[in-house]
């Protein structure tokens, strides 16, 4: 199994997502599930053509943390 983060933003009009990690994965939706699955299926084909390829699987070094700012 692999792990990968993924990062998902709010833009005007939909939802946009992509991962660190793998160069060119990228997802959009109309809300935040729907980016969140279509970012899910966009990962498992981005990794599934790596392996058919026999390319290999980039490390996920990424990681993601929250930090309170006093206002």
């Amino acid at each position: 199994m692999y792990r990968f983060l993924i990062v998902i933003e709010k833009t005007k009009n939909n939802y946009s997502a992509y991962s660190p990690d793998l160069t060119g994965c990228v997802a959009t939706g109309k809300t935040r599930e729907e980016t969140e699955r279509n970012m899910h299926e966009a990962v498992e084909m981005n990794i599934q053509g790596m392996i058919e390829d026999k390319l290999p699987i980039p490390e996920a070094n990424s990681s993601a943390e929250y930090i309170a700012v006093p206002a």
